[in-house]
């Protein structure tokens, strides 16, 4: 059953990043990151509201859990680093194609496992070394198509954003696997409603600091007179609701997929990022976007190093 879950979670996950591509459309990064927090907190509050007020949701799958301040110490670090692997996200995927986005944070399951080796003390086999190997060329092979396009993987800020992004967003899958494992297993043992509904609050209020301090010229200026944020002109999307509405499935079925049984982080993290061929169509079909031929290439070695990692881990 997690298995389904996890290409569920993959799918909406594609969704998410067309919509996030259109939404950026000369749109300000920060202002619909906020607007993104605060509709993802919107979602989640009413569910809040019923479990801690009433036994409406009781025994349901909505059930959001009440432990405590020592269990939201824990979610507020999962915000802090979810948002920042957000911010450098959502700058990369305003200013490079979304065919080259997706290949790159496709890498994210070797990072992932790359850290767990390095954290948890965890040795890779020979397929998971294959599948790092794989993801190791289709990233020098995305920087060819690149070059094509105009952009220098080496020099472009945004490439280097897209990577940071892609880095702490492996952090935080690691994160999710210390937070949900059980307590006799080295773990937290956190309710996943409790998680995803308030970590999106948390992320909220983060964001509106960061939007009320971007909108200041007077608080927001380097030594050189230069805003911090750089203002741009802001215009509704509808695709900005859609981003909060495919985000919170996504991340729902992804937590549910994690508390059950035998649910393996790994796996789950590596299916996730099959999003990659959703929004690889939709940077084709919607944004025709180019070099397509080439960048095919690069996603089909992706996925293959994704399918060595899911052969290894088991």
């Amino acid at each position: 059953m997690w298995l389904i879950l996890a290409f569920v979670s993959a799918t909406l996950l594609g969704f998410y990043d067309a919509f996030k591509k259109k939404a950026l459309q000369g749109n300000a990064v920060i202002t619909v990151l906020f607007l993104n927090t605060l509709f993802s907190t919107l979602i989640f509050m009413p569910l809040i509201g019923l479990s801690y007020f009433t036994h409406v949701l009781d025994g349901s799958v909505f059930l959001v859990g009440n432990n405590g301040w020592a269990t939201h110490q824990y979610i507020i670090l999962k915000s802090l680093i979810v948002l920042s692997s957000w911010v450098f996200g959502y700058f990369a995927m305003k200013h490079l194609p979304l065919t080259i986005v997706g290949p790159i944070n496709a890498t994210r399951p070797v990072m992932t496992l790359v850290g767990a080796m390095l954290v948890f003390g965890e040795r890779l086999n020979v397929y998971q070394w294959i599948g790092v190997l794989l993801a190791i060329i289709s990233f020098a092979m995305l920087s060819r198509s690149g070059r094509k396009e105009g952009i220098d993987f080496k020099h472009n800020r945004w490439i280097f954003f897209l990577v940071l992004a892609a880095m702490l967003g492996a952090v935080s899958g690691l994160y999710d696997k210390f937070l949900m494992a059980p307590v006799e297993n080295g773990g937290v043992g956190l309710d996943r409603m409790e998680v995803q509904s308030w970590y999106n609050f948390y992320q909220m209020l983060m964001m509106g600091t960061v939007l009320f301090i971007a909108w200041k010229k007077p608080f927001a200026k380097f030594r050189g007179g230069k805003p911090l944020f750089p203002q741009s002109a802001f215009h509704w999307d509808w695709a900005i609701i859609f981003i909060s509405l495919f985000l919170s499935a996504a991340d729902f079925v992804y937590f549910y997929a994690l508390s059950l049984p035998g649910a393996m982080i790994s796996i789950v993290s590596m299916i996730r990022r099959g999003s990659v061929i959703v929004s690889f169509l939709f940077g084709a079909a919607v944004f025709h976007e180019k070099n397509l031929k080439a960048k095919m290439i690069d996603l089909a070695l992706v996925l293959l190093g994704m399918v060595f990692l899911y052969i290894g881990s088991h």
